[in-house]
């Protein structure tokens, strides 16, 4: 029967590993929310646990943590629900995986957000096994566990994961001239109603993201805004985002956003909107929609002609 001197040294523990557990579900899940309750919930199965037959805290740790994740993962894909506030303000990242320690541990850090679209855009277990291993450091022998595999399939799904990551642009130096071509297609397929353009220009497994100013301005304006398709928090799939945006956006303009091309809806001249693009190739891999006035006021955003 463990004393309240045992609790109180455990709880210390644990509050010594909280912040790498957070930045681990962070990574996985894209939200700060869904971190919060997820490391919360592996509080409460150590404190439900015999501490003292746990060799390695913070590898017990890092797996149950990672296996609430993808238990809410999984949830998600197969029920289709809209996660909570998606946190989109930090710097971009180096896509290429960092082998040195060091330079995971920055790269876990500094994670953007094309590189959180993009990884909303993997199978779950692909996600897992990317953060964990390219991120954090964990071991293939440790996940695949976690992921009901042996370590030569995780290192597969990691592989895959990190083929498809590298494969988009997350540096604000890509081309832009490839970006102006890709996003001037998307929005005259829409002002023109054209679903077949949309969909020629969009990854069949783009992934939407919209803050709750737009969605909750869209629903207000019945969608029927010029600028403003009515939106959920969460879009998925190209025939979905489509069929959200075909026959609107006459208001929209090209626009350079933090160094990348993206839109904006700003009538008057006033940004009401702005729209991020994660492009790979010719395709739209994600697009992340801004309505709060305060984080376009934090954007460096110029309209182009």
């Amino acid at each position: 029967m463990s004393t309240m001197s045992d609790t109180t040294a455990l709880a210390e523990r644990f509050e010594g590993n909280r912040d790498r557990l957070r930045a681990v579900a962070y990574r996985m899940l894209g939200s700060e929310n869904e971190a919060d309750d997820a490391v919360q919930e592996a509080w409460l199965r150590l404190d439900r646990t015999n501490a003292t037959a746990i060799d390695n805290l913070e590898g017990w740790l890092t797996t149950t943590t990672s296996r609430i994740c993808l238990d809410i993962l999984r949830s998600r894909k197969s029920r289709r629900e809209d996660p909570t506030a998606f946190e989109l303000d930090a710097p971009l990242a180096d896509p290429d995986p960092a082998t040195d320690p060091e330079r995971q541990a920055l790269l876990a850090d500094s994670i953007g957000p094309a590189l959180l679209l993009v990884l909303e855009t993997l199978a779950p277990t692909e996600r897992l096994a990317f953060v964990l291993h390219d991120m954090f450091a964990v071991s293939f022998d440790e996940i695949a566990p976690i992921v009901d595999k042996s370590p030569a399939a995780t290192r597969q799904l990691a592989s895959r994961a990190r083929r498809r990551i590298q494969g988009a642009e997350l540096s604000p130096e890509a081309d832009l001239v490839r970006q102006r071509r890709v996003v001037d297609a998307f929005l005259a397929a829409s002002r023109n109603g054209d679903f077949q353009g949309l969909l020629a220009v969009l990854d069949p497994d783009v992934v939407l993201r919209a803050d709750e100013f737009v969605v909750l301005g869209a629903r207000d304006a019945g969608g029927a805004g010029a600028g403003a398709p009515l939106l959920a928090a969460e879009i998925r799939g190209a025939e979905a985002v489509t069929a959200a945006f075909v026959g609107r956006a006459r208001g929209n303009q090209a626009a350079l956003i933090d160094g990348s091309i993206g839109s904006t809806f700003a009538p008057g001249g006033v940004p009401k909107a702005a729209f991020r693009f994660v492009i790979s190739g010719d395709r739209i891999t994600g697009i992340e929609v801004i309505g709060d006035p305060d984080h376009l006021g934090r954007l460096d955003l110029t309209v182009l002609n």
